[in-house]
């Protein structure tokens, strides 16, 4: 479910040291029934087990495939487009403690490179030709009681041409990408707590 920006703005987290420079772009929520307040670590794990991309259904993998073929043709995956180059990674800006904190697995299904991994919230970016961008998990009551993952998308566009290319792929996120991702997220922790709960 979409969510305004207040969702991810109004909470503590500590993302917000390192983002100041950047804007919210979209906040999703995902339900996680039964989830408690210790059960982001599993959340995290079941998310990283469903996979990525690839795995999503047909048309949002359609999409991305789409995009990977576009950014070969233009040059906006490139390494001269990425970090070290065109930008500097958010690791660089972490303070001590987060420096010291786990910043979780690397994984080859996600385009994504780790920050780091909390308690209730972890960070991962990218950074490309188009823009460099964070993707912020967050762990946060809900209304019936249960917790439940919060996600927030912030930018720094790459000028006005990563502006344009937001806007434009505004609708695809909103109508496919991130209901597939929903879907997947949410099969994802029942499959968990299946597993998971006693029998």
């Amino acid at each position: 479910m979409r969510l305004p920006a207040s969702a991810h703005t109004s909470l503590p987290w500590r993302i917000h040291e390192l983002t100041r420079d950047f804007s919210v772009e979209d906040v999703w929520s995902f339900r996680t029934p039964g989830a408690g307040p210790g059960d982001f670590p599993a959340m995290l794990a079941a998310t990283r087990a469903a996979g990525g991309p690839a795995t999503l259904n047909g048309p949002a993998r359609f999409l991305f495939a789409l995009r990977w073929r576009l950014g070969a043709i233009f040059g906006w995956d490139g390494a001269s487009a990425g970090f070290g180059t065109r930008v500097a990674s958010l690791r660089d800006r972490l303070p001590d403690d987060l420096r010291a904190a786990p910043h979780g697995p690397h994984s080859p299904a996600l385009p994504l490179e780790p920050v780091y991994e909390l308690d209730r919230e972890s960070a991962r970016e990218l950074a490309n030709g188009t823009v460099h961008a964070v993707m912020h998990l967050g762990w946060v009551p809900g209304e019936n009681g249960d917790h439940e993952l919060r996600m927030a998308v912030l930018v720094k566009p790459n000028g006005r041409f990563g502006r344009l290319y937001l806007a434009a792929i505004a609708p695809f996120r909103y109508l496919v990408v991130y209901p597939a991702l929903t879907r997947q997220w949410e099969r994802a922790w029942r499959a968990h707590r299946e597993r998971t709960s006693p029998r």
